[in-house]
């Protein structure tokens, strides 16, 4: 009887280089400049800058608004030249009442 059996093959050695190339290739997929860390970077900061793009494109319609009732409507007018300037139509009486003094005593 003969027989075809082969010694245990031993586990075979990965050569230092090929172990190099990859941990190379693995760093450059993660921390190079188009790695997967500096993506989400960029897209934490391209969500950041729609949100603030969204903020401003809201202020940008207020104050659109504002000034469209500031060119056609004179009660808007009238309005803020009351609150901010105090201003009050000919025979108006103005009425001022102090703030309530807190009692010291309590």
């Amino acid at each position: 009887m003969t027989s075809n059996s082969s010694p245990p093959s031993a586990p075979r050695k990965v050569p230092l280089w090929a172990f190099l190339i990859v941990l190379a290739l693995l760093s450059l997929a993660l921390f190079g400049e188009r790695g997967i860390l500096r993506a989400l970077q960029y897209q934490r900061q391209m969500d950041a800058l729609t949100q603030k793009l969204e903020e401003l494109q809201k202020t940008n319609e207020s104050l659109r608004k504002e000034i469209d009732a500031l060119n056609s409507n004179r009660k808007y007018i009238e309005g803020i030249a009351r609150k901010e300037l105090g201003m009050v139509k000919e025979g108006e009486v103005v009425y001022r009442f102090s703030p309530k003094k807190e009692n010291s005593q309590k």
